[in-house]
């Protein structure tokens, strides 16, 4: 297996009018194709900084990041990125958001027609073919996200990369998503890197939960592999042994050695 991501001793350290912050220190990750990752810790701990490197969004301080053996210094179409914000732009349809990436991405290389279908088979992917033609103001916030992954995907993106693509849904919308995209990487075989604050939706997820020490100059304290069998259900994992230790070693990492409780980690 190839890893996709490599991620070599990279440090972060921004510069702010009260001085300098040590948001990163010593990064060392890899990620092999098709595999599901999430980071996990406290406000503050570097989880979005960490994902915007491999964005390419920003640069580190020191280390090297690598995409499929490149080295990553900008944000670029092999790398999809999906935000807590869905980012979509008012004044257009659904259908016309997804195409303006797609037209960015294949508008050298395919016809419009060509272009139209990719588009409509990402937005009936995340299950948003009956909305073509509403407008952002006119569909509810999970579908707004639905919409902005479907931008994602019809990128064919090599790592598909989320920031905490469902912590401003209700309980249900999230869940019922991330059902959604377990199908969705099932089908597609995306590599995934996703950072959430949420324990139970890490484990559901990921292949390997990556937990990280409190900031400044956050690390990489634990690495805890998911080993639970593929397709994956909420309501028969969980009084699953394996998916309730796994939700123990997380939360013992965050509540008992980090030293500190958040609201929204349990």
């Amino acid at each position: 297996m190839s890893h996709f991501i490599e991620v070599q001793g990279a440090e972060m350290v921004f510069t702010t009018r009260k001085g300098r912050f040590h948001a990163l220190r010593d990064i060392h990750l890899t990620v092999d194709q098709g595999e599901f990752v999430t980071l996990i810790g406290h406000s503050g701990c570097g989880k979005s900084t960490l994902l915007n490197l491999l964005a390419g969004l920003t640069r580190p301080t020191a280390g090297v990041l690598l995409c499929d053996n490149r080295e990553i210094t900008a944000p670029g179409p092999e790398r999809g990125v999906v935000f807590q914000n869905h980012s979509l732009l008012p004044w257009l349809s659904c259908f016309e958001n997804v195409y303006l990436a797609v037209e960015r991405v294949f508008g050298a290389a395919e016809t419009k027609t060509q272009m139209k279908v990719r588009t409509q088979a990402a937005l009936e992917l995340v299950g948003m073919g009956h909305a073509l033609s509403k407008r952002p103001h006119e569909i509810s916030g999970g579908m707004k996200q639905r919409v902005g992954i479907a931008r994602a995907l019809a990128m064919e993106p090599k790592v598909l990369l989320m920031d905490e693509p469902f912590g401003a849904l209700d309980a249900l919308t999230r869940a019922r998503l991330q059902d959604e995209l377990l199908k969705i990487v099932a089908r597609t075989k995306s590599t995934v890197v996703m950072v959430t604050h949420d324990v139970d939706e890490a484990v559901l997820l990921s292949d390997r939960i990556v937990m990280m020490t409190n900031g400044p100059a956050a690390t990489i304290g634990q690495i805890l592999p998911v080993t639970l069998p593929r397709p994956r259900d909420r309501i028969e994992l969980a009084e699953d042994r394996e998916y309730v230790h796994a939700r123990r070693e997380v939360l013992d990492f965050l509540y008992t050695r980090q030293g500190h409780v958040e609201k929204t980690a349990a």
